[in-house]
This record gives C-alpha cells, sequence and structure tokens, in this order.
C-alpha cells in the first residue's frame, strides 16, 4: 500500500487527512500568518507532530504550525525521488584525464526525509551526473573507495587511499580528485602529504559544508573549481580545494600541511595557518599565490610510504590537568604523544613526573601549540627549558593534528627514537617553515589582489 502521508503523525496527519493533501504535493496553504505555497515535504520519523514541512520554491525549507493552518489546496501532485542518475561521461582526446576518488562526506551526501539527517548516499557517477560542467574541464572517471563521513576516516582508508593513489599515477593519470568530508579533511591531506610524496600531478581534496539538495550548497562550484585544479593547475602537491570568501567568487588552494577546518557551518571554513594559499581558483583561470611548490611533471613517478602507527594520541592541555591523563596513555600502551601546549608551548609541572615515565618508557612526546599560529620556544621559559631537558620536543610550527599524523607515520615505519626524530624534523612539504610570512595571520590571506590593494591602502 502507497503511503500517501509519510513521516506524518498526530496533529499533522489529522490535518493532511482533513484537507485530502497528500505528501509531495504542491500545495497552497493559507495561515494565521499569510499564505504559503510549495511542495509538501515528507518528515523525520522523529520529529514532532505539530508542523508541516513545505518547500519553497526559492528551495529552502519552512515547517507550518499546524494550529495556524486555516486551508489547504492541492495544486499538482508527483511523487518525488531524490535520485540524481549516473551518466556516462563524455570523452575529448584533447581534455586532461582527472580520476575522482569518493569516500563520502557531505559532498556526497543528500537529505534521508525518513529521518532528517544527511546521509552518504550519492555515488560519484552521481555527482558529476549533477554537475554537467564537469566535461567541459576534463575526462571524469570514478571509483568509490568508501562512502564514510569524514569522522570515520582514520589510518586504515589513508593506507588505502594512498596506494590507489599511486596506482592512477602510474596508469597515467593527469590529476586526481578526492571527494572527502569535511571534518578531518586536514587530517586526511595530512596524511597523505606524507604517504604520497614527489607525485607529478596535482592530487586535490575537495568536500562541501552544505549537502548538494540545499539552495546554498557549495558541492558543485568546489567540484568545478577541483576538478580544474587537478586537470590544469601546475601544482602538484596534496592540496585542499575550498571557498576562498563566504560567497562564490572564487576558491583557494590550500597546502596539506598549513591547513586546518576553522568555522563549523561557514562556506570558507578552510584557512591556511602560518602561511598563505597556494592560488586562488576561478572558473577559467588559477592564480599562483606563492613561488615555492612543487611542479607538475611529466613522468609517473611516485612515492608511496603507506605507514601509521595508531597508538598515537593528540592531547590539548587544559589548566589542572592531572598526571593521570598522561598515565592512562602510557598504561595502554601508546607510542607517542602529541601535546597542544599553551602559550610557546607549557603545561603544568604536576605533568612533568608523567611525561618522565612515559619517555622512560620509550614513548615519543612532541609539543606544538595551541595557538595554531607561531612557533614551539620551549627555551625562553623555565618550564619549557624542564621539559626540553626531560625529553620532550619541540616540534616547531607544525598544526597540533599535523604533528600528530606526522607521528603516527614516522612511528609507523620505524621503533629507532633518534629516526623518528629525524622524520618528525624534517620538513617534508611544509609542515615546519623557516619563517611566517607577514600576512600569514591575516583570516583574508595576502596575495588575493582585493586584499593586497586593502593592505597597500590601509595597512603601512
Amino acid at each position: 500500500m502507497i503511503d500517501l502521508f509519510k513521516g506524518y503523525k498526530g496533529a499533522a496527519l489529522t490535518v493532511l487527512k482533513k484537507f485530502n493533501v497528500r505528501v509531495w504535493s504542491e500545495a497552497l496553504i493559507n495561515t494565521t500568518r499569510g499564505k504559503f505555497k510549495g511542495i509538501i515535504l515528507p518528515r523525520s520519523e522523529n520529529d514532532d507532530s505539530e508542523h508541516l514541512v513545505l518547500k519553497l520554491v526559492t528551495g529552502y525549507n519552512i515547517g507550518v504550525t499546524v494550529k495556524t493552518i486555516l486551508d489547504i489546496r492541492e495544486l499538482a501532485y508527483k511523487e518525488a525521488h531524490y535520485k540524481i542518475p549516473e551518466k556516462e561521461f563524455p570523452v575529448s582526446e584533447n581534455k586532461p584525464n582527472v580520476k575522482l576518488f569518493g569516500t563520502g562526506g557531505t559532498i556526497a551526501s543528500r537529505l534521508d526525509y525518513r529521518t532528517g539527517a544527511v546521509i552518504p548516499t550519492f555515488s560519484p557517477g552521481e555527482l558529476y551526473g549533477a554537475v554537467p560542467e564537469l566535461a567541459d574541464i576534463c575526462n571524469l572517471s570514478t571509483e568509490k573507495l568508501f562512502a564514510v563521513f569524514s569522522e570515520n576516516m582514520g589510518p586504515k582508508q589513508y593506507l588505502i587511499l594512498a596506494k590507489a593513489i599511486g596506482e592512477e599515477i602510474r596508469k597515467g593519470i593527469d590529476g586526481i580528485v578526492i571527494g572527502h568530508g569535511t571534518d578531518t579533511m586536514h587530517h586526511t591531506a595530512a596524511a597523505l602529504s606524507f604517504m604520497v610524496q614527489n607525485p607529478p600531478v596535482p592530487i586535490v581534496m575537495v568536500g562541501s559544508q552544505r549537502s548538494s539538495d540545499r539552495p546554498s550548497s557549495d558541492a558543485a562550484l568546489n567540484l568545478i573549481h577541483a576538478a580544474g585544479a587537478a586537470a590544469n593547475s601546475d601544482i602538484a602537491e596534496v592540496m585542499v580545494c575550498m571557498f576562498g570568501p563566504t560567497s562564490d567568487e572564487y576558491a583557494l588552494l590550500h597546502r596539506g600541511t598549513r591547513v586546518r577546518k576553522m568555522h563549523s557551518s561557514y562556506r570558507s571554513t578552510f584557512r591556511t595557518i602560518g602561511d598563505v594559499p597556494l592560488a586562488m581558483i576561478e572558473r577559467d583561470k588559477i592564480t599562483p599565490l606563492k613561488k615555492d611548490y612543487k611542479r607538475r611533471r611529466n613522468d609517473r613517478h611516485v612515492d608511496i610510504y603507506p605507514y601509521f602507527e595508531e597508538k598515537v594520541a593528540l592531547l590539548y592541555y587544559y589548566p589542572n590537568m592531572m598526571p593521570d591523563m598522561i598515565d592512562s596513555v602510557i598504561d595502554n600502551g601508546y607510542r607517542g604523544i602529541v601535546i597542544a601546549g599553551t602559550g610557546l608551548g607549557h603545561v603544568n609541572e604536576p605533568l612533568y613526573p608523567a611525561l618522565l615515565r612515559a619517555l622512560k618508557a620509550g614513548v615519543a612526546v612532541y609539543m606544538t601549540v595551541q595557538t595554531l599560529w607561531g612557533y614551539v620556544h620551549m627555551f625562553v621559559y623555565e618550564t619549557g627549558r624542564d621539559m626540553m631537558s626531560k625529553g620532550v620536543i619541540p616540534a616547531e610550527n607544525m598544526l597540533p593534528e599535523v604533528a600528530y599524523v606526522k607521528l603516527g607515520w614516522a612511528l609507523g615505519q620505524t621503533d629507532d627514537p633518534e629516526k623518528v626524530k629525524e622524520l618528525m624534523l624534517t620538513p617534508i612539504n611544509g609542515e615546519i617553515t623557516e619563517r611566517e610570512p607577514y600576512n600569514g595571520y591575516l583570516i583574508f590571506q595576502g596575495g588575493i589582489p582585493g586584499i593586497e590593494a586593502f593592505l597597500k591602502k590601509f595597512h603601512k
């Protein structure tokens, strides 16, 4: 039997039956607050029974309180199927060949009206079926490696992804795009920066803050920008491609070891920290913002180092942190600890004995700063000098998450503390820099023409 009132119950179901209106109807609803026209959507099975959900012509959804409804008139009816068909991608010999790896996340998601949640259901084929502009940029092939949100991405997925990238490069691909959830994209970008070294082609990670069925979704434009970077950019590194400003003016290409998600919901959530982005990208051009990047090559050589030790912890120091926090890590067999310390890299004195126990147990301990911008300087104050004398190693200006990923990668290759230290403190792809540029701390960072004009005029 067809359910004409999907998800509705109680007072809301009574109203639908009273006016003989079905879910997916285009309806005109007359209320005490005015008239509203749109499509009646299914309700989440977990929602209340006091509202109807209406999708307006703008694409946005509103809730209409049942007790305000005076009349509903059904104008038309066509049951919607939220399924975008996969399309066979047109191939041209004159266009670059790009591989899209799907891992999941919001960019590969849509709304499940049964639960009201965003679910990872779009396949990569559906993604480019929904964005025909991609055919103007490249020949796109897809492979769905995972279908998980980014909080479920981890070392197992990093290794599979790194090996898959290596295989595609050796086959002769011109560029790689990775669809990924935004929450931990910077972790995966860092992992791939260490696991996939000296690639001859761009490796571009992309996501979206808003799912594909929302009018304000950034999914399509992010995909267009990422495909353009993979196909045409001269930058052969692991990068993150996302909105620059909150509007759709341009995207930024961020180096995989210096990028971080900085806002929970803004479309411009990703920022380069302690540096400037590699480039800005618009639909028809790419403008480099830095000169010191690894460039595209014609060979098929790439170095793949698929290693990771899972027993590594990232501890964010807070005032009055107790020694048992460190002890529990030691007791559970962890081999490495990265601390995000205060200021120049500090923790309180009560932690010192626990840190010494960790170091004597062979645990590698590295210090970063929770300020994100700036360097660890543990020799400035007595507390820092005390920790260094015990064996805690400053991690320069590595971001905490990057240091965590790099320590897991290093410990996956060796147990020798000196070799681990050498791997950790030898820059591989910008995770440690000699200095931070004067404009690396700005929210709207240097190199972008509009910002440069502002700085020259107002910021002397």
